[in-house]
């Protein structure tokens, strides 16, 4: 699959958002770049009393002196506008989901809403039953953001809010955001959301500076989904969702190394071969929009779907 870019509109889009970085100073979410090398170097400088809410390195509230921020803010700004807005050079990540493995647990829901601050009814990633009709068995099928190498989304954004990056991922900048809501109505598959009220805990986060790869703090009136956990990708670690899986539904690689690894067992395959040997497919091909998302059948289900008190199986004897 190839990317379709416009090299010269990506220029200037780079370029204007860098103008526009650079004048809001260090983003909080810094330890997700270098890691604890900058809350180390923070007893190098001198305390001036006056303290700014960040996130640290953890992903937890923190208080920082501002005269420390300003010291080491020259030399990282740079490093979060490229963490932020181009990506991890080289990669092409890429998520393979096994519906046959997936029993409607839910914990990678969970796991996405506490590392994203979403409420209750908030998704970036939701958990479907679905149907053939008649008497198949339904299963489950988890559906985040396609990560589409062509996506329709990013075409309609007046901001260049929404965007893609060198490694594939789908990001949204928040500090652009408009909330037009025309992404919204161009993703064909529906894994966008909307901020209509104020987001959760709004006051443990107030003064902390916007994250674009974790997209914390949440805005009132502006677009949410999915990232990939491109926070996680930049410590070299699996997303939220993934790792959180307690029944090995989710595989997640790079696609240039023809590698991913499974959240559960731990276990790295050849990507290509895991989609050739499974007939793994995307969804809605027809669209041309290319998802990173590749889902394998719902065959050989660990647990039977029950019917009427009875498996599958169970009905197919009892007709016979």
């Amino acid at each position: 699959m190839k990317s379709r870019k416009n090299p010269e509109k990506n220029s200037d889009k780079k370029s204007t958002s860098r103008r526009d970085f650079l004048k809001k100073g260090l983003l909080a979410g810094a330890g997700t770049v270098i890691g604890g090398s900058i809350v180390g170097s923070f007893n190098a400088f001198a305390e001036s009393g006056d303290t700014l809410k960040v996130l640290g390195p953890d992903g937890k509230v923190m208080a920082v002196d501002k005269s420390h921020l300003k010291e080491i803010g020259a030399r990282t700004e740079e490093q979060m506008q490229q963490a932020g807005r181009e990506g991890i050079p080289g990669k092409k990540w890429v998520m393979v989901i096994d519906l046959s493995k997936c029993q409607n647990a839910r914990m990678c829901m969970a796991a996405c809403q506490h590392a994203h601050v979403l409420k209750p009814e908030q998704h970036h990633i939701n958990v479907l039953q679905m149907d053939h009709g008649g008497d198949t068995a339904p299963y489950f099928m988890p559906k985040p953001c396609q990560h589409c190498d062509d996506p329709p989304c990013t075409k309609v954004c007046p901001v260049d809010a929404t965007f893609i990056r060198q490694d594939g991922i789908v990001l949204i900048d928040n500090e652009r955001c408009i909330g037009c809501r025309f992404c919204i109505a161009a993703c064909p598959y529906s894994a966008r959301v909307f901020n209509w009220s104020d987001p959760k805990d709004k006051e443990k986060y107030e003064g902390v500076e916007y994250n674009i790869e974790l997209n914390v703090p949440q805005k009132k009136g502006t677009i949410s989904k999915c990232l990939f956990s491109a926070d996680r990708l930049r410590e070299g670690k699996l997303p939220y969702c993934v790792s959180a899986c307690p029944n090995g539904v989710y595989w997640f690689g790079d696609q240039n190394e023809d590698a991913v690894t499974n959240g559960t067992s731990k276990e790295t395959v050849k990507f290509s071969e895991l989609i050739k040997e499974n007939a793994g497919y995307t969804l809605m091909p027809e669209l041309g929009t290319h998802p990173s998302v590749y889902y394998l059948p719902e065959k050989n289900r660990t647990v039977p779907f029950k019917f009427e008190g009875k498996t599958t199986l169970d009905k197919e004897e009892h007709n016979s």
